[in-house]
């Protein structure tokens, strides 16, 4: 009984502090759904109400009848307005409906003891939600991501059989792993064979740099851009050939292609106007970019 009692206290006062809204219905005796007047004014509740959020449910019994027999009845209660409630009312995702049964303080009037408290939250108090009911969020420190080392160099075989030597850059694999999501990075130096979307040798290595990020951080999503240069329209889409073939070495290399899509945008997000003034603004302007969509 005491856990109970200090339940009820305890509930009450931190309603009470917080000025939640309560409703109370009352049963008949031995009954546990509601006579025409009390569901009249059930009715006009959830009509008044249809856009504030239920946090409790508590029924209660008076002391006639044995304490099993009650405790059953004031859980009937409980279950009879909640289901009546249920389809037009918001409810606490985590809500636990409590019968109390007999064992609560009671009235010397008996018909007050029969009924169901409801507590609920107006529509404006929602968005305090959690501080209203005292409800604490622990907030759980995210732990740092373990430093990844990546490689100095790579060595690999090129297609006529010989062997070729790449100087991996560290600081940008560092900086994609690092990026937040909706970030851009331009990958530097990664060139195509003129008016195609055949990476040249010398840049196979970004392709590899790239490679290596993804594996290194399994969780990480991003989309490639294509961007060109010099033509104000991209008549053959070269600059969606050139992102889908950065794409389709990632695949091939077992990066799932959930974490892979790509674009083109031709000439039309170019870092300097067209026409461009020179090689160096041009070569600015035919880059792939990579959004971080996850990291």
């Amino acid at each position: 009984m005491k856990i109970y009692s200090a339940y009820i206290l305890f509930l009450f006062s931190v309603f009470t502090s917080t000025a939640q809204e309560k409703m109370v219905l009352f049963f008949d005796s031995n009954k546990f759904d509601l006579n025409s007047s009390e569901t009249s004014k059930l009715n006009r509740w959830i009509l008044e109400n249809a856009n504030s959020k239920i946090v409790a449910i508590n029924g209660y019994t008076d002391e006639d009848g044995t304490s099993g027999f009650n405790d059953t009845l004031a859980k009937k209660r409980v279950d009879f307005i909640f289901n009546q409630v249920k389809k037009f009312v918001k409810i606490r995702e985590d809500f636990k409906s409590r019968s109390f049964g007999e064992n609560f303080t009671q009235s010397a009037n008996k018909a007050e003891n029969r009924k169901v408290s409801i507590y609920y939250i107006l529509e404006k108090d929602i968005s305090r939600e959690d501080e209203i009911l005292g409800i604490k969020n622990e907030i759980i420190p995210k732990e740092p991501k373990p430093e990844i080392v990546y490689p100095e160099k790579l060595v690999f075989e090129n297609p006529n059989g010989t062997q070729s030597e790449f100087k991996l850059d560290r600081a940008f694999m560092k900086k994609v792993s690092e990026a937040k999501p909706g970030e851009k990075l331009k990958i530097e130096n990664l060139n195509f064979v003129i008016n195609t979307f055949a990476v040249v040798n010398e840049s196979r290595g970004k392709l590899f740099e790239l490679l290596l990020v993804l594996q290194k951080n399994p969780q990480m999503k991003i989309e490639i851009h294509g961007h060109l240069c010099c033509m104000p329209v991209d008549r053959t889409d070269l600059s969606t050939q050139r992102a889908k073939a950065i794409y389709n070495f990632l695949i091939q290399n077992e990066i799932d292609k959930s974490r892979l899509s790509y674009k083109g945008f031709g000439s039309t997000q170019p870092v300097f106007p067209l026409p461009e003034k020179d090689e160096k603004e041009r070569a600015a302007n035919r880059r792939v970019e990579i959004l971080i969509v996850q990291n």
